[in-house]
């Protein structure tokens, strides 16, 4: 009977400890999302986080790392993603040196079961991220990043790992982790992700913040701002996601803006400061000539 690999030593003492933890490095979590880490943690599941680009997603699995002092390993996903990439692959030029060395130590008594043995071993085996958090000894945060830009085929690899947490390797057997990472699965829902692997996962969804919590981010993250730009700041972006756009400024570019304006010496927004900045907060020259537009002395 195989041993079940276990979460190790409980990162968390309690829910509020979770919440205080990612304040002091700098991510602000509401009690949802504190909940659902916290209950990842203790239940041993990994957390499928969905949501707009630029809400935080990523950076929560980083806070969530440095807050336990778990080293953060990431595998960011795209089109075309493999196993060798995703999990591991053999060094084939270094085998190549060892049957070269080999050969020319006793070409004659060559014996192919000896000298496949000999290749396939650890020394040979080239760990990527997948198999480096299952094979890991130390506290691990996986982050699986964009999760639904990879083909259905590594999406079922990736199913096939978090469920059992562990790898087959034919030359070598299967490597069973000794404890279970702390995995943190990313999507922008460019695509819908299997129910197989939704069933798997505790589900996660962070979009922009509330204004209050939008003003307590940049107060946080930007050095020098006062409560009031931070505010007015918050406004005028929530102002502005209210629009018909193609894409929304996320919170990463709302600190964008908030260091520019701090920047530029502005300590109380008016509407051609905003449009002459609209640039770093949006993306679109659409989008930028629309907000344009609807931008108001109120904004």
């Amino acid at each position: 009977m195989k041993e079940t690999p276990t979460m190790g030593d409980t990162m968390f003492g309690d829910l509020s400890g979770v919440r205080e933890g990612l304040a002091d490095v700098g991510y602000l979590a509401d009690d949802g999302i504190a909940s659902v880490v916290y209950l990842a943690e203790r239940l041993g599941k990994p957390v499928l986080v969905e949501g707009p680009a630029g809400t935080g997603k990523t950076e929560l699995a980083k806070s969530v790392a440095a807050m336990t002092g778990a080293r953060l390993i990431r595998l960011q996903c795209y089109e075309g993603l493999d196993e060798a990439k995703a999990l591991y692959e053999w060094n084939y030029k270094k085998q190549l040196l060892r049957i070269q060395a080999d050969r020319g130590v006793d070409a004659e008594h060559e014996d192919w079961v000896e000298l496949q043995d000999d290749i396939f071993q650890d020394e040979f085996l080239l760990t990527r991220p997948l198999l480096e958090a299952i094979s890991a000894q130390d506290k691990v945060v996986l982050l699986i990043d964009e999760v639904d830009r990879v083909e259905v085929e590594t999406e079922a690899l990736l199913l096939e790992i978090l469920s059992e947490y562990q790898v087959s390797i034919p030359e070598l057997g299967t490597i069973m982790a000794t404890q279970i990472p702390l995995v943190f699965l990313t999507s922008n829902n460019t695509r819908e992700l299997s129910e197989a692997l939704k069933r798997r996962c505790l589900f996660l969804h962070i979009d922009y913040p509330d204004l209050e919590r939008e003003k307590q981010i940049v107060v946080t993250k930007v050095e020098g701002i006062t409560e009031n730009l931070a505010e007015q700041i918050a406004r005028v972006v929530r102002s502005i996601r209210q629009l018909d756009l193609k894409k929304a400024p996320s919170v990463s570019e709302t600190l964008d803006w908030a260091r520019t304006l701090v920047l530029l010496g502005i300590e109380n927004i008016d509407v051609e400061q905003a449009k002459a900045t609209l640039h770093i907060l949006l993306k679109y020259q659409s989008d930028i000539e629309k907000t344009a537009k609807e931008l108001t002395v109120e904004a």
